[in-house]
C-alpha cells in the first residue's frame, strides 16, 4: 500500500497499531510503500483502516527471499547483522538471526535505543522488556552492561535471543514472563522497545533507575508518571527516549 509524505506519519501510526508486531516500509517516489505479513483477517483490516489495499500471496521460498530484506545496520561502533554477512574489520558485531520471533536490528526504533545504549557508563545492570530476537539484550552485552536480563511472553523470541546469545558469546538471562503482569527483576536500567500503550503500562512495575522507551513515532510521547525525560533521538519518523526515575 502507498501513501503520499505527507500522510505518512499519519499512515505509520495505523499501521502500527494493526501490526505491532511489525511492518515493512519502503521508500519511494514522493511516499512511502507500507506492507505486512498478515491473512485474510488482517487484510480485511487494512480495508477498513485505509480504504482499499493490494495483496499478493507469499511465495513458497519466502524464507530465502526474506533473507534479501535483512540487510546489516552499522549505529556507531556496533555493527548488527545477519549470520551469513560478514562484519566490517574492528566493528562491534552483533549477529542475529531472528527465527521465528521478531526483531531483526533494522528498524529506526531498535537503532536509536542502540544509540542511547552508547550514551551511556557500561557495567549497568539492564532488563530488556519485549526482547523479541535478542538484539538490544545482545548488543548491551557486548558493550559490557551486565547482568543482563531478557524477558518475553513469546517462548519463540527467549529460543532466538538465547540462540543469538550463544552465537553472540555473551551470557543473557533469556526468560518466558509477560513483563506486564509478573513481577519484574530489579536493574539499573531497562529497555522496552514497543508499542507507546505497552511501554506506558511496563513503566509503573518497571524496577530501574532509568529507562529506555522507543516503539512509538516522534510526534508521541509516552506518560511516564515517576519518570522524567533525559534525552530524546529520532530518526524517519520514529522517536526513542531515555528516562531517570525521579527521586525526593
Amino acid at each position: 500500500m502507498s501513501v503520499p509524505l505527507v500522510r505518512a506519519e499519519q499512515a505509520r501510526a495505523v499501521m502500527l497499531e494493526l501490526f505491532p508486531d511489525g511492518f515493512e516500509e519502503v521508500d519511494g517516489l514522493g511516499g512511502v510503500e507500507l506492507a505486512a505479513y498478515t491473512d485474510a483477517g488482517g487484510e480485511e483490516r487494512l480495508w477498513q483502516a485505509f480504504g482499499g489495499a493490494s495483496s499478493v500471496d507469499v511465495p513458497e521460498d519466502w524464507q530465502e527471499r526474506w533473507r534479501t530484506f535483512h540487510r546489516p545496520v552499522r549505529v556507531g561502533p556496533v555493527w548488527i547483522g545477519p549470520p551469513w554477512e560478514e562484519p566490517p574489520p574492528g566493528a562491534l558485531a552483533v549477529v542475529i538471526d531472528p527465527g521465528r520471533a521478531f526483531g531483526t536490528g533494522s528498524h529506526p526504533t531498535t537503532r536509536l535505543c542502540v544509540e542511547l545504549l552508547l550514551t551511556l557508563a557500561p557495567g549497568a545492570s539492564l532488563v530488556d522488556l519485549g526482547c523479541g530476537s535478542g538484539v538490544l539484550s545482545i548488543a548491551a552485552a557486548r558493550l559490557g552492561f551486565g547482568p543482563v536480563v531478557a524477558l518475553d511472553s513469546d517462548p519463540e523470541a527467549v529460543e532466538a535471543t538465547v540462540a543469538n546469545a550463544a552465537r553472540n558469546g555473551v551470557r543473557v538471562d533469556a526468560r518466558e514472563a509477560d513483563a506486564i503482569h509478573d513481577p519484574l527483576p530489579a536493574s539499573d536500567l531497562a529497555v522496552a522497545n514497543m508499542t507507546l500503550g505497552l511501554v506506558e503500562q511496563l513503566a509503573p512495575p518497571a524496577r530501574c533507575g532509568r529507562l529506555i522507551t522507543s516503539g512509538y513515532l516522534v510526534s508521541e510521547r509516552p506518560s511516564l508518571p515517576g519518570f522524567e525525560p533525559i534525552e530524546r533521538r529520532a530518526s524517519d519518523g520514529w522517536a526513542a527516549d531515555l528516562l531517570a526515575r525521579q527521586t525526593g
